[in-house]
């Protein structure tokens, strides 16, 4: 396989991984947002500790997919 196209496949495979932690997240905040006022507090902490690092990780492979980006741009 080309290096150009096992490029473009591992840019695939993180739009996948993107788009499942942009949902992940999106779901997450939306439960907490829906139920602030009736979870506990401990589980509450623990939905906002998830949206944290689900989000972190949301950027961590917007980094990797543009480094990627630009690596193809070189070939």
């Amino acid at each position: 396989m080309a290096k150009i196209d096992k490029l473009k496949e591992e840019i695939g495979w993180l739009k996948i991984i993107f788009a499942i932690l942009i949902a992940t997240d999106i779901s997450l905040v939306a439960w907490l947002v829906q139920n602030y006022g009736k979870a506990s507090q401990l589980l509450l902490i623990v939905c906002a500790i998830g949206v944290l690092l689900v989000t972190v990780a949301i950027v961590w492979i917007n980094k990797i997919a543009y480094r990627k980006i630009d690596e193809l741009e070189e070939l």
